[in-house]
């Protein structure tokens, strides 16, 4: 019997053993997207306790903990902070096959030198183990990014932001580790959304440009894109319902637009031909930058209308929509590519069944002008687990370029995610060392090393043209 998440945790071969200590551990991390918050890096906050690192904002633990019967009282309710971590480690003793249970003790290990399992014989221990550390100036969320071995952060952000927490954070000598808008734009898109006037006003105040018409929309989003791109920005990001293609004449793109900008409800058809049109232009757009284009989709977001009147969006009501044609991928990446103006561009699917679907588009439309040009994303959400990521990673590997693979981002909003880069470097090493193990590829450990680290983090500091050192 293997000794519980020892140092060869999911290693279960001498090649994804070497693999992983001496290459994947060692390479740095590059945090292409996520969700975190840049004034809290700026103020470089301390947490009071590990409810407020761990639980708040959470929605993949507050699932967990619906799934158990737990009371909303101790999950998004008015319990005290402790009474949330008892209920916690109480559920998360039981949380077997779960990738919570393995990211939870990862941090538990990496973060706070526990590695005991938590449940709730040991929870009053782990709450004051981890309070008592959480106290140390070592984990402020500054201190935390450069324990992580952190170089780069995306932060996640709307057009109309100020970037103010930027500007403090570049213009801080004291913390080097660079943290750079991406723009996502969604509200912008989004014409069917009752708030889309008010957001039309306040991208016109930001902008100074006066939105009244497609066309002025897209000036005043060209002048904000420009203002993000003297701020370091050179990443975009989208969270689609699917990747539309319901092309039309600019004549009737103005008519839906006027049509919403007079207060009318727009339908189904003329919300997707409208979004076509924006997804269109601003990925011309990105390519004139050289920004790179992440397009995530297949969530069904909202489905308990109950609890999302009660708690709002991103609180643990989402599913899989299994509704994504791969046609209109193809066709929306074609009407780029017609042109010359397809830019770099990451495909996440939620849905794992369109990894197939996924890998077949990106050899479509591949060119000498990068690596592996067309991404297929790493695996997302509900599937970013062993299995998910595992077949994902396989998948690619069948049907494309698995060495390009720009590989793991946190996609979180917490300051401990980061030991989910080292969960994913994990679980690459033991696929390739399974394949090499079988005969399946040489154990040629020059070029094996190179695409370890490649995946891990050199493929992403030149796909993305960061200003870093590779490792």
């Amino acid at each position: 019997m293997k000794a519980f998440m020892d140092k060869d945790f999911l290693l279960s071969t001498p090649t994804a053993q070497t693999l992983f200590h001496e290459y994947a551990e060692k390479t740095p991390v590059l945090d292409y997207h996520c969700h975190i918050n840049p004034k809290e890096i700026a103020e470089d906050r301390k947490f009071e306790n590990i409810t407020q690192v761990w639980l708040g904002g959470d929605h993949y633990k507050w699932r967990f903990m619906r799934s158990n019967g737990v009371d909303e009282y101790y999950i998004t309710g008015g319990a005290s902070d402790k009474e949330k971590f008892m209920k916690w480690a109480e559920v998360l003793g039981k949380a077997i096959g779960n990738p919570l249970y393995h990211w939870s003790h990862l941090e538990l290990q990496r973060y706070f030198g526990y590695h005991g399992t938590l449940n709730k014989n040991t929870a009053e221990e782990v709450w004051n183990i981890c309070n008592t550390k959480l106290a140390e100036p070592s984990m402020s969320v500054r201190n935390i990014i450069k324990q992580s071995n952190v170089t780069l952060i995306c932060t996640t952000d709307d057009p109309v932001d100020s970037l103010e927490w930027h500007a403090k954070i570049a213009a801080d000598d004291s913390f080097d580790v660079q943290v750079l808008p991406a723009w996502r734009p969604d509200k912008a898109m989004n014409i069917e959304k009752p708030e889309y006037l008010d957001y039309l006003s306040t991208l016109s105040a930001v902008s100074g440009v006066k939105v009244h018409s497609f066309a002025t929309l897209k000036e005043a989003l060209q002048n904000r894109m420009d203002f993000f791109a003297s701020m370091g920005c050179n990443v975009s990001d989208h969270a689609l319902e699917y990747v539309m293609y319901y092309p039309a004449t600019e004549e009737e793109i103005e008519a839906i637009f006027a049509k919403r900008f007079a207060g009318e409800k727009v339908t189904r058809e003329e919300e997707l031909t409208f979004k076509t049109a924006f997804m269109v232009f601003v990925g011309k757009e990105y390519n004139k930058r050289n920004w790179v284009m992440q397009l995530h989709y297949g969530c069904k977001r909202d489905n308990n209308r109950l609890m999302y009147e009660k708690l709002g969006p991103d609180t643990g009501y989402d599913c899989i929509n299994n509704y994504a044609p791969s046609a209109q991928m193809a066709d929306f990446l074609n009407a780029l590519i017609e042109t010359n103006e397809l830019p770099k561009t990451i495909i996440y699917s939620l849905n794992p069944n369109d990894n197939q679907a996924i890998g077949t588009i990106l050899g479509c439309f591949q060119d000498s002008t990068a690596v592996a040009k067309i991404q297929q994303g790493s695996a997302w959400w509900f599937n970013d687990h062993k299995i998910g990521m595992r077949d994902q990673m396989l998948s690619l590997a069948n049907l494309g370029n698995l060495s390009g693979f720009v590989g793991m981002l946190t996609d979180s909003r917490s300051f401990l995610s980061y030991t989910r880069h080292e969960y994913f470097r994990r679980i690459l090493c033991e696929l390739i060392g399974d394949l090499v193990e079988n005969g399946e590829f040489p154990a040629d450990m020059d070029t094996l090393s190179e695409i370890v680290t490649g995946i891990s983090y050199n493929n992403a500091v030149r796909y993305f043209g960061f200003d870093l050192k590779e490792a």
